[in-house]
């Protein structure tokens, strides 16, 4: 019985790689330390909520709208910053590590089933936008103390934060436009590909 026999059905036998080759592709292990990295940052987030909710949650009645919508805002902001840091631990080891082996599994994320690099960093570029718009409207928030002693921002610190909130959006608008001209010329050649094989 031959190697390619015993090999299990429904699985191709793997290639057998030289040393360098084997040691080049191990090396992504190496990324593994920075994804444990990346899930202690955010138990540290987790904390942090849960501090500003039970400062929030004791101290409600000796503030006044204005700063209980701020620290919900700040809220908000925390849980956006933590759903990215699940974007680039799970979307980044699935797609430059390993495979987790979730299908079927009923908590299975929705977008894990395509994403790659490409969609990966679309979805950053997106996340990135939405937190820098909770930190702008917070600035906007407090703006109306703009020039008194209790603002925490100057005039051209919000001018510097609205010109980096749109600087994000614009690239994020690049990054889509350039996957999509690599998707449309990846699938012109595979049409053209297609046409010649016929």
């Amino acid at each position: 019985m031959t190697s390619e026999s015993q090999a299990p059905l429904g699985r191709a036998a793997s290639p057998q790689l030289g040393l360098v080759p084997r040691l080049i592709f191990g090396s992504r292990w190496l990324q593994l330390p920075l994804y444990v990295g990346l899930i202690v940052a955010q138990a540290v987030y987790v904390l942090l909520f849960l501090k500003e909710l039970w400062h929030l949650a004791a101290h409600w009645f000796d503030v006044n709208e204005q700063q209980i919508m701020l620290t919900v805002l700040g809220l908000i902001d925390v849980v956006m910053i933590s759903n990215l840091l699940v974007m680039v631990i799970v979307g980044g080891y699935e797609t430059f590590v390993s495979r987790l082996n979730l299908r079927g599994h009923p908590d299975e994320p929705e977008w894990l089933s395509h994403v790659n690099a490409s969609v990966l960093k679309i979805k950053l570029a997106m996340a990135i936008v939405g937190i820098s718009s909770i930190s702008l409207l917070r600035t906007f928030i407090e703006a109306g103390n703009l020039g008194t002693a209790r603002s925490n921002f100057t005039e051209s610190g919000v001018m510097w934060q609205v010109i980096i909130h749109v600087t994000f959006i614009v690239s994020a608008i690049g990054i889509a436009w350039v996957d999509r001209l690599s998707e449309v010329a990846h699938r012109k050649a595979a049409d053209h590909a297609k046409a010649a094989g016929h």
